[in-house]
């Protein structure tokens, strides 16, 4: 006797997953953020299973099994598929622009290339290691001054707009003369309570225009990158920062085997600054003729003459990699010694202004309160 066979109702699927929601959920994570540092984490222990001669895919596998679950985990798991299916490491990381940028593919490519991966990925780990320390040291000297700052701005706020109003009433109801630093409080204090939209709201206003065209290349963006650099004090930070960031990138592509012109091209697109970027594509299109990189680098005035002969002999010897990266650990120092010093002096001044104003404040409010205290006791 044939069997009967029992039908089972199936749940509909949502379009791309197993439910609507799962999908929603599992497309959020695959789009989340991630982290620098784990990225640079990650490279780190990939150069060590290398290292180990553990093959690319088994190593890709390990890390995928002990990553925590999110965006990355969903990388690593592509590429994991990607390399076993026959796809270069540099090609499947490609694919994820956004995590492993031009520079870290290129520099896996020529890994792959040479048969160095191992070594290319320690000298990517300890770049990116550096250039994390280098942020973190700029990051952490700004924390103080921002966060003074921002307190005082919000507690002067504060006194203008609920303190000095309830003191305006108090001098209306006596009917005292107001000196005129008094009279020029009250008329800041009232026009900040009349028009606070225009007060707060149009430097919020500016200040989002300034980072949306910030944003996007233009005459603005080129303008502020250029007086940046001429700021007194900072514009040395600013210039000596960028000239690190500079040597260390490109060093580190020459180290890895990428040719100069696809090396200057990478850390070009790399820059966040305008002006740098225009150097860089002056000195490629030089280089791109025949000639050699100094008398390009110099004639941008970005770099100074010790790092234009510190290329020139680099280039002469044939250790160009070795002094860039020579050239980038002495102006990080610098960076280093400059940001104290920069923000031991910003403190002070900081200080100094915020103590002028409420000086100004209290001369102001308590000027006309002895007045009206004199004439109580002469009644």
């Amino acid at each position: 006797m044939a069997k009967k066979i029992r039908r089972t109702s199936v749940p509909a699927q949502a379009p791309g997953g197993p439910t609507g929601g799962g999908a929603k959920k599992q497309g959020a994570k695959r789009r989340g953020r991630v982290a620098t540092q784990l990225v640079t984490d990650f490279t780190v222990q990939l150069a060590t299973l290398s290292e180990a001669g553990i093959p690319v895919v088994k190593a890709l596998s390990i890390l995928e099994g002990q990553m925590r679950p999110g965006p990355f985990k969903f990388v690593l798991s592509d590429l994991v598929e990607d390399v076993s299916g026959g796809t270069p490491l540099s090609e499947a990381m490609a694919k994820h622009e956004k995590i492993f940028d031009e520079l870290y593919t290129s520099m896996v490519r020529a890994g792959e290339a040479g048969g160095v991966l191992d070594t290319i990925l320690n000298r990517l780990a300890t770049f990116r290691e550096k250039a994390a320390e280098f942020r973190a040291t700029v990051k952490g000297a700004m924390i103080y001054p921002t966060v003074i700052f921002t307190v005082a701005i919000a507690v002067m706020s504060a006194v203008i707009v609920f303190v000095i109003p309830r003191f305006e009433e108090i001098f209306q109801s006596f009917s005292v003369d107001l000196p005129p630093v008094t009279q020029v409080l009250l008329d800041i204090s009232s026009f900040a309570v009349n028009y606070w939209y225009l007060v707060f709201g149009l430097p919020g206003l500016l200040l989002m225009g300034h980072f949306v065209l910030m944003g996007r290349p233009g005459k603005y963006r080129y303008f502020m990158h250029k007086l940046g650099l001429k700021i007194p004090v900072m514009g040395a930070v600013v210039s000596n920062s960028l000239v690190a960031g500079f040597s260390r990138t490109f060093g580190t592509l020459i180290q890895a085997g990428v040719p100069h012109l696809d090396a200057l091209e990478i850390v070009r697109d790399s820059t966040g600054n305008d002006v740098l970027r225009e150097g860089i594509e002056h000195v490629r299109r030089t280089v791109r003729e025949g000639e050699g990189l100094a008398r390009p680098m110099g004639a941008t005035g970005l770099f100074d003459d010790l790092v234009v002969n510190m290329v020139d002999v680099g280039e002469e010897t044939g250790e160009l990699d070795r002094m860039l990266v020579k050239v980038a650990e002495a102006y990080e120092k610098q960076v280093d010694r400059k940001v104290e010093a920069l923000f031991k002096l910003l403190e002070p001044i900081l200080l100094i202004v915020i103590s002028a104003m409420v000086g100004f404040i209290v001369v102001a409010l308590f000027m006309p309160l002895l007045g009206i205290m004199s004439e109580l006791g002469n009644m």
